[in-house]
C-alpha cells in the first residue's frame, strides 16, 4: 500500500463494518480520508417498484460511521449507471442462457471504477473498499498485483479479477491483512456505529437470492416455453423460460423418472433445457472469453495455474492456453461438477491472482 503523506482517499461506504473499519484504518494512517456512499439500486429501473429496504439504513449506517470518524460524507447516486452496466446484463445473461455473477462487474464498473471518476472532483489520488483482499504495487511503483486475502474464509479476490492496472494501481484494500473476527472487534473498540451490523449475503438488488422473482417482477421476462431434452435430443417435458434454469439445477424440473434428472446444459438458440444424470454434469474443459491479466500483460501460451470457476469454489489445477484475443481454452486436471457459462474463471499461482474470464462454453 503507498504511504500517507496526507494523501487523499475516498472511501466508498456501504454502510456496514468492513468499509468504516477500513476507513478508519486509513485515517489512523495519515491518509486524508472522504467517505462516499453510492446510491445503486432503489428498484425503479424496471418497475417503479420499492427498492431493498436496507438501502436508506445503509445510507444513514454509512454517514453514521463518517460522522464518528470526523471525516466528510458524500452521497452520490449512481442508480442509472448501475442499471446500466451491472443490473441490465444480469438479465441480458439469463436471457441467453447464462448465470451470471453481477458482483464482479459491479467492482470494477462501480463501485471502483466510478468510484474512480468522483475521486477526481475532490482531488484524490486514491478509492478504497472494505473488501479481503491485498493490492500491492511493485517496488518500483510499476505494475500493481492482487492476492488473495489473509482470512481464507472472508477472502474477496475473486470479485477484483477483472480490475484492470489503472484501477489496481489506484485501489486501496486495507482488510487485506485481517480476518472478519478482528475487524468486527476493532470497530467495536472504536465504538463505530456500524460494529454489530449483520453482513448481506445476498445479490443487492435481489433480496432473498430469489433471482426468477426478480426477473418477472422487476425486469418484465415473461419466458418462452420451449422443450426439456436429453443429450441425445429425446423430449422429457417443457420449461417455461431458459431464463429460469441453470447448470445444476434439480429442483422444479416437473419431470418425472426413476431417477434424479439435472440440468446440463441450456441451448437458447434452439430454447431447449438439456436434462442429464449427475455424471453428466462432470466437465474438465471449458473456453473463457474477456480475459484479464493481472500478473502480466498478456500469458504465456500455456500456463499452468489454480482455477476457481466460481466464488465458492475451492479450486482446482488446470492448464490455460490461449486461443485468441482475449480467449482462452481450460483443462481442468480434475474434471468439476456443473462448469457454468456466465461465470467467471479465476486463475492462481499460490497467493496471486493471475487473472481470469468468463466462461462462455461447458463443454470447451
Amino acid at each position: 500500500m503507498p504511504t500517507a503523506s496526507r494523501k487523499r482517499v475516498v472511501v466508498g461506504m456501504s454502510g456496514g463494518v468492513d468499509s468504516s473499519v477500513a476507513a478508519a484504518l486509513l485515517q489512523e494512517q495519515g491518509w486524508d480520508v472522504i467517505g462516499a456512499n453510492l446510491r445503486l439500486w432503489r428498484g425503479q429501473r424496471c418497475s417503479g417498484t420499492p427498492g431493498p429496504p436496507g438501502e436508506e439504513s445503509a445510507a444513514a449506517n454509512a454517514r453514521a460511521a463518517c460522522q464518528a470518524l470526523g471525516i466528510p460524507f458524500f452521497e452520490i447516486d449512481e442508480q442509472e449507471e448501475f442499471g446500466r452496466q451491472v443490473v441490465d446484463c444480469f438479465v441480458s445473461e439469463y436471457r441467453h442462457g447464462r448465470t451470471p455473477n453481477p458482483c464482479v462487474l459491479c467492482n470494477e464498473r462501480v463501485k471502483v471504477g466510478r468510484l474512480l471518476a468522483h475521486a477526481e472532483q475532490w482531488d484524490a489520488q486514491y478509492v478504497a473498499t472494505g473488501h479481503y483482499a491485498r493490492i500491492e504495487i511493485a517496488p518500483d511503483g510499476g505494475r500493481a498485483s492482487l492476492k488473495r486475502g489473509v482470512d481464507p474464509q472472508k477472502d474477496q479476490s475473486y470479485f477484483l479479477f477483472s480490475l484492470r492496472q489503472e484501477q489496481l494501481v489506484r485501489c486501496l484494500t486495507p482488510l487485506g491483512h485481517w480476518s472478519k473476527s478482528e475487524v468486527r472487534r476493532e470497530a467495536a473498540r472504536r465504538g463505530l456505529p456500524t460494529a454489530s451490523r449483520a453482513a448481506s449475503m445476498d445479490i443487492c438488488f435481489v433480496p432473498g437470492g430469489d433471482y426468477r422473482r426478480f426477473l418477472t417482477e422487476e425486469a418484465g421476462v415473461e419466458g418462452i416455453p420451449g422443450d426439456m431434452v436429453d443429450r441425445e435430443e429425446r423430449v422429457l417435458g417443457r420449461h417455461r423460460g431458459i431464463e429460469f434454469y441453470t447448470i445444476g439445477q434439480r429442483r422444479g424440473l416437473g419431470v418425472p423418472a426413476a431417477h434424479r434428472w439435472y440440468v446440463v446444459g441450456l441451448d437458447p438458440e434452439q430454447n431447449r433445457v438439456v436434462l442429464g444424470r449427475a455424471e453428466e454434469l462432470y466437465r474438465s474443459e471449458f473456453v473463457i472469453e474477456r480475459c484479464n491479466w493481472i500478473a502480466f500483460d498478456a500469458p504465456p501460451v500455456r500456463l499452468d495455474a489454480t482455477a476457481r470457476i466460481r466464488s465458492q469454489h475451492a479450486g482446482t489445477p488446470a492448464t490455460v492456453t490461449a486461443v485468441g484475443e482475449g480467449r482462452a481454452q481450460v483443462r481442468l486436471h480434475v474434471p468439476q461438477r456443473a462448469v457454468t457459462p456466465g461465470q467467471a474463471a479465476v486463475f492462481y499461482q499460490g497467493d496471486a491472482v493471475l487473472g481470469g474470464g468468463w466462461i462462455v462454453s461447458e463443454r470447451g
